[in-house]
């Protein structure tokens, strides 16, 4: 069984950073493709940013482009999601997902083989 363990989420005011973590179980880092959605209230999960097994593909949902860096850590079974410059509009529930499809889905409804629980980020103006 595959687990993802989120962490990181807070409150920040805008123009704030926040970097956000997600730990895979196992010994099965590898082999999955990694990404973050989010979900703001009343919206549907939408995709965020996702980076390939062998870390050399990346896509990004074009509103934080520039603003989010996701990368990941291979010795640490870990996938990071950089935000820098938020905006009001990035708050949500971020989740980290991992699946063997590539690329990941990015058109809504959001899916994936495995989800994280959930973390928090909220931003004020």
């Amino acid at each position: 069984q595959v687990q993802l363990v989120e962490s990181g989420g807070g409150l920040v005011q805008a123009g704030g950073s926040l970097r956000l973590s997600c730990e895979i179980s196992g010994r099965t880092f590898s082999t999955y493709n990694m990404g973050w959605f989010r979900q703001a209230p009343g919206k549907e999960r939408a995709f965020v940013a996702s980076i390939s097994r062998s870390g050399d593909s990346i896509y990004y949902l074009h509103t934080v482009k520039g603003r989010f860096t996701i990368s990941r850590d291979y010795a640490k079974n870990t996938v990071y999601l950089q935000m820098n410059y938020l905006k009001p509009e990035d708050t949500a529930v971020y989740y980290c997902a991992a699946d063997q499809d590539w690329p990941m889905k990015m058109s809504p409804p959001a899916r994936a083989t495995y989800w994280g629980q959930g973390t928090q980020v909220t931003v004020s103006s």
